[in-house]
């Protein structure tokens, strides 16, 4: 059983890491590059590339909260199969990168969709729809590099366990 509970634990933080690097390496600068903005063509490349981006966004913030909440179930059963509470740090580190997840999905990207739709709809307020998507786009991005640096973190916990006690306390034998 505590190979299949490391197994799960370590395969969910992989896939959560991962799909993290991919969608900030890969994915959205890939939609909002220039051979995007040539495939669209000028016509369209201004607002469909970044909605685009925010579309796969959408996807990938789903993942990242399912993914979060793996983890928290996965930190419950080795605290109810090990009997050993769950260090304070890596309760904080998941729930924090859940929170950030949630705020990100729930909360930033709603308010940089609708940015980018009033630079486009209302002409008389695109300069500060543009001012104001800048601004939440500078905030989105440092949120999803400190998750990026906090998973870092977490999959290195999960990669490497705490070693157990060399010895067994006396308390382990009462009857």
């Amino acid at each position: 059983m505590i190979g299949l509970l490391r197994f799960v634990g370590l395969f969910n933080a992989a896939v959560w890491f991962g799909a993290t690097i991919f969608f900030m390496v890969g994915v959205e600068p890939a939609s909002t590059s220039q051979e995007m903005k040539e495939l669209l063509g000028p016509k369209n490349s201004p607002y469909f590339t970044v909605a685009i981006a925010q579309l796969l966004q959408a996807s990938y913030l789903h993942l990242f909260v399912a993914c979060s909440i793996v983890s928290l179930l996965h930190l419950a059963a080795e605290w109810l199969y090990l009997g050993k509470y769950p260090q304070k740090i890596w309760l904080t580190l998941l729930t924090l990168l859940w929170l950030g997840g949630a705020v990100q999905g729930y909360a930033i990207q709603p308010k940089l969709k609708e940015m980018h739709r009033l630079q486009f709809t209302r002409p008389q307020q695109q300069q500060a729809a543009a001012r104001a998507y800048s601004a939440w786009h500078i905030i989105s991005q440092s949120i999803n590099f400190l998750l990026l640096c906090g998973l870092g973190l977490y999959l290195w916990r999960i990669g490497n366990p705490a070693d157990p006690p060399r010895f067994l306390s006396a308390n382990k034998f009462h009857s």
